[in-house]
């Protein structure tokens, strides 16, 4: 056999799937394992969603392939009327818009569009690993900004290198953030407008979750703010209608990046399942998720009052399914601390390096558990880190 290509030894096991091995390894045990884990919606796609994908199958229209430039035309003007309903902008569907086979495997193409050898990518550390192993595969370099507590896990421009700011065409966002639950205001969009435009950089704003957001907080839209001449935006219904599987959603904002994708996917992809764009436009006209949301907050409270009441001091996030926390002790790294929870309380959890270096130190609880039907396996997992001794009497946090 020939040897595999360099690129794969650039980065490490994808960090889910060495999740995923943890959490089998524990199961064929017979151990009862609260998966805690990866965020993948538990609760099923809304009935409507399911009956408009039924129905448009029906279509041989459908059969087909989606022989359009950018996606299935319902979906995209579906987009933009969901775009200008929840954000106030009007986008053109022609010109402005990309339909998506989920955000991830958008983000990732727009890497291999823009990213030649030696350019830089700026990505966020902590962050979603498919900024960096993207542009390291397309052979760009990456430089990584720290996303620390103190600064309420945003970017310091300032800090970015000259040197490396020259050489940058892409910069990464993504609020509310995936994996700390960190929210932004109109200043650090403001900020990035200027530190892009001074420096010819694209910005690239990460929404996955801008559906996912509790307590009457409204999660923020860069073009929303005048950012369309450098940002493009990308938004999936994965999240936000309990759509992990069915891998749908669009980019939209500057006309020259948004072609830019469309150009590198139809050289690699033939769309999605026309069918599922039809419930897609669906989903975004008519969807209603709140039930999952409600669902969310309530399990938010059982995990963060509870692990509160234990002495381990957790924030209540605004947004996202994630609960991002400290370690509760000075003894323990990350990847420790979750060993010993899947070990002493059969539960996983992600250790915060595995987003990056600056995520040592902390651990990621998602808020999605298949069989939990109104918070009562929440309740559990406080009752099992109660009862394993890994929360000290006296939490270091």
């Amino acid at each position: 056999m020939p040897s595999r290509a360099k690129r794969l030894d650039l980065v490490p096991p994808y960090l889910f799937a060495e999740i995923a091995r943890i959490k089998r390894e524990a199961i064929a045990s017979g151990a009862d394992v609260i998966d805690l884990g990866i965020g993948d919606p538990d609760q099923p796609t809304p009935n409507s969603i399911v009956a408009a994908l039924a129905e448009a199958s029906k279509n041989p229209a459908t059969h087909r392939y989606d022989e359009s430039a950018r996606g299935w035309e319902p979906f995209l003007k579906a987009a933009a009327t969901w775009y200008s309903k929840q954000f106030g902008v009007e986008l053109d569907p022609g010109t402005e818009i990309a339909q998506v086979i989920g955000s991830k495997e958008g983000l990732a193409h727009l890497c291999w569009g823009y990213i030649d050898p030696g350019d830089y990518a700026i990505v966020p550390n902590p962050g979603y690993t498919v900024y960096k192993v993207n542009t390291l595969f397309a052979g760009g370099q990456v430089f990584e900004t720290p996303l620390r507590e103190e600064s309420g896990f945003l970017p310091r421009f300032e800090d970015i290198p000259s040197e490396v700011a020259k050489k940058a065409k892409l910069l990464f966002t993504c609020y509310p953030h995936n994996p700390t639950g960190a929210i932004c205001d109109e200043k650090f969009y403001q900020d990035a407008f200027r530190f892009c435009r001074e420096h010819d950089i694209l910005l690239i704003a990460d929404l996955a979750y801008a559906d996912v957001a509790y307590d009457g907080y409204r999660p923020l839209s860069a073009l929303a703010l005048g950012g369309k001449d450098c940002t493009i935006e990308f938004h999936s219904l994965s999240k936000s209608y309990n759509m992990t599987g069915w891998r749908i959603g669009f980019a939209c904002g500057n006309p020259d990046a948004v072609a830019a994708l469309a150009a590198m996917k139809s050289n690699l992809d033939s769309k999605a399942f026309p069918a599922i764009s039809l419930a897609g436009a669906h989903a975004l006209l008519e969807g209603d998720n709140s039930d999952t949301l409600a669902l969310y907050a309530k399990r938010r409270d059982i995990l963060c009052d509870g692990l509160n009441a234990l002495g381990w001091k957790v924030e209540k996030p605004k947004a996202t399914f994630y609960i991002w926390a400290k370690v509760p002790r000075s003894d323990m790294t990350s990847a420790e601390f979750c060993g010993e929870l899947l070990k002493r309380a059969n539960i996983v959890a992600i250790p915060g390096n595995g987003y990056g270096s600056e995520g040592e130190g902390y651990v990621r609880f998602s808020l999605t558990l298949l069989g939990d039907k109104n918070g009562e396996r929440f309740e559990e997992v406080v009752r099992r880190i109660a009862e394993s001794g890994l929360v000290p009497v006296k939490a270091t946090v």
